[in-house]
């Protein structure tokens, strides 16, 4: 299955496209009835909808649950956990096993009426064709992925290897996840450390070493600052944004900083300090080089 980062490329879902789509909620939020209200109607004429939903309980479930998943499509964030939630849907379909062209009709019922009531909503053209090329690639987008639940089960039906690679992916997935949680806990320890640092550092203040006292404040402060980018990018990275090297070279550039400043304060030997400064001056290279990659990446 290919990553949700590469079909939005695939579609070219802009900046521009998700603004607009966050844009367009409160004008579909007023119409959210009426397309499950049509959606639901297409559904309960159709022979396998009558089957399934014989029970009004089940009937209103499944309204609501239209409703979120199309104003989801204004809403986003656009990442990974709105990944999953499209990929469930798609799991839910098979194991009710509903043919994917019911999926594909549904999907075709909300573009038709959507694009009317884009086409009312706006007077200028231009605008109107920017809001309905945005809301055509998110709804595409959405079909996209959840048909690739029904791909992902023909297969997992017919191929013995595949079955044990998605059991082994499954059990991956659980412990890349189990070890995020330790890392964020682990980070979470190593800033309250930090913390701890600075306040040891800034008590020297009281003993009249004022020297001391701002050279070792500064450098508690720089880890601190470190720890707490580190902390960003773990969470942005969990939220499926991008993994940032450039923070620990960073993590590296600050401990050099930070001994060199403890060598000043002690007066170590000229040799020492020269071998500091040159450590500075390669990693510093190193951190603008990664930073320029990362950049034009973006």
């Amino acid at each position: 299955m290919r990553s949700f980062k590469e079909i939005k490329a695939h579609y070219n879902l802009s900046a521009e496209d998700i603004l607009r789509l966050n844009s367009l909620k409160p004008l579909m939020e007023e119409h959210a009835d009426e397309v499950a209200g049509t959606l639901s109607q297409w559904i309960m004429s159709t022979k396998i909808g009558a089957q399934l939903l014989t029970d009004e309980m089940r009937r209103l479930h499944l309204f609501e649950a239209q409703k979120k998943w199309f104003l989801a499509l204004f809403e986003g964030p656009y990442d990974s956990t709105y990944y999953e939630r499209l990929i469930k849907i798609g799991i839910v379909h098979v194991k009710n096993e509903v043919d994917a062209h019911y999926l594909n009709r549904a999907v075709n019922i909300v573009r038709n009426v959507c694009v009317n009531i884009l086409h009312k909503s706006c007077d200028n053209a231009e605008e109107t064709i920017g809001n309905i090329l945005a809301f055509e690639k998110i709804l595409d987008i959405n079909l996209d992925v959840m048909t690739s639940s029904y791909i992902e089960e023909e297969i997992r039906n017919y191929s013995p290897i595949y079955r044990v690679k998605s059991v082994l992916i499954d059990y991956s997935e659980k412990f890349v996840q189990l070890t995020n949680l330790a890392l964020i806990c682990a980070l979470i320890g190593l800033t309250l450390g930090s913390i701890g640092l600075f306040m040891k550092d800034a008590t020297k203040f009281i003993n009249g070493d004022l020297e001391g006292a701002i050279i070792s404040a500064l450098g508690s402060l720089l880890i601190l600052w470190v720890m707490i980018e580190l902390m960003n990018t773990e969470i942005t990275h969990l939220k499926g944004g991008k993994f940032r090297i450039s923070v620990f070279v960073g993590v590296a550039l600050v401990a050099v900083i930070r001994e060199t400043m403890i060598a000043t304060l002690k007066h170590e030997q000229s040799a020492m300090m020269m071998y500091l400064i040159a450590a500075i001056l390669s990693i510093g290279v190193v951190y603008w080089l990664v930073l320029k990659g990362e950049d034009r990446q973006r």
